[in-house]
């Protein structure tokens, strides 16, 4: 570890204890005169198409949110008046995303976080690129199709997730006796739905849309007719108190959303094949989402 690093890292460590361990301390990092001063964007990914994964055949970084982010770049580049802006793509997952975001690794992540209250005690969120709800998928032959038929069995999450809570709530309103698995990443959750060694795992419904496609028999797999949660807001992570950075993006994005490339860039997303994936998904876009372009907030 570089020694400005590890003097970064103790440094946030006592603002932390100093301040009562709250996510605040994350604002010793100053995003735009770093940015002016390296002239790189630090941008984490996931492995969660079609928003952001690793496209094997080009060995590219791609995806509907680093489309988005790429043009973002471009934007702050105008914006900050930069001879230049590069991105540097750092992966994360569900579990280490803050953690990045807080240590410096990462200024934004370019992916796919549910805004919630409670996420938003440790990250601050850019407007919104998508909205979903959380449904959960099982094996079609088990014809589960709502949160009762689960009743006594298992369910996977993500740790990190959102999913986490939705699921526990809905267990103690619901009674519902379930057996919570939580693991590292999507794909081990999955996994152990096609294993039969859950009943169902809970998560964004356009994600699970995806994996469902990507997995070797999609039609063994449904997708819960009843929802875990209401639509909820999609949006780009970035540092607590780092205010003067999230005005920027949100000015950038604003430019973007509003732009008439937008439904463009949501059909090669959502409605052609996906690099490297050989899948179509055929999502159309909500009227919510298209709504929210028309007048981001």
């Amino acid at each position: 570890m570089r020694p400005s690093i590890l003097f970064l890292g103790y440094s946030l460590l006592i603002i932390m204890l100093l301040g009562g361990g709250t996510a605040q301390a994350t604002t010793a990092i100053n995003t735009l005169e770093r940015i002016k001063a390296t002239g790189v964007l630090r941008v984490g990914y996931g492995d969660t198409a079609p928003f952001s994964y690793m496209d094997g055949q080009s060995n590219k970084v791609v995806g509907y949110s680093i489309d988005i982010c790429q043009r973002l770049a471009e934007q702050l580049q105008k914006q900050l008046n930069l001879p230049s802006l590069d991105i540097t793509y750092v992966p994360r997952t569900p579990s280490n995303r803050i953690m990045l975001l807080n240590s410096g690794d990462i200024d934004i992540e370019c992916n796919a976080s549910t805004n919630t209250p409670e996420r938003r005690r440790s990250a601050q969120f850019a407007l919104s690129h998508f909205f979903v709800s959380v449904r959960y998928v099982a094996l079609q032959q088990n014809n589960f199709k709502t949160l009762q038929d689960l009743a006594g069995r298992s369910v996977s999450v993500a740790r990190g997730t959102v999913n986490v809570g939705q699921i526990n709530q809905a267990n103690r309103q619901q009674q519902l006796n379930l057996s919570v698995v939580p693991v590292d990443t999507l794909q081990q959750a999955f996994d152990l739905v096609a294993d039969e060694r859950v009943a169902a795992f809970a998560m964004d419904d356009i994600l699970l849309s995806t994996m469902i496609a990507e997995s070797d028999n999609p039609e063994r797999y449904a997708l819960s007719d009843e929802a875990v949660s209401p639509m909820e807001p999609l949006g780009f992570m970035m540092r607590l108190g780092d205010d003067a950075f999230a005005e920027q993006v949100n000015t950038a994005l604003e430019q973007i959303y509003t732009s008439t490339d937008m439904p463009l860039l949501y059909q090669r997303w959502f409605q052609q094949p996906l690099p490297g994936k050989g899948i179509t998904l055929n999502v159309p876009m909500s009227a919510m989402l298209a709504e929210h372009f028309v007048s981001p907030r």
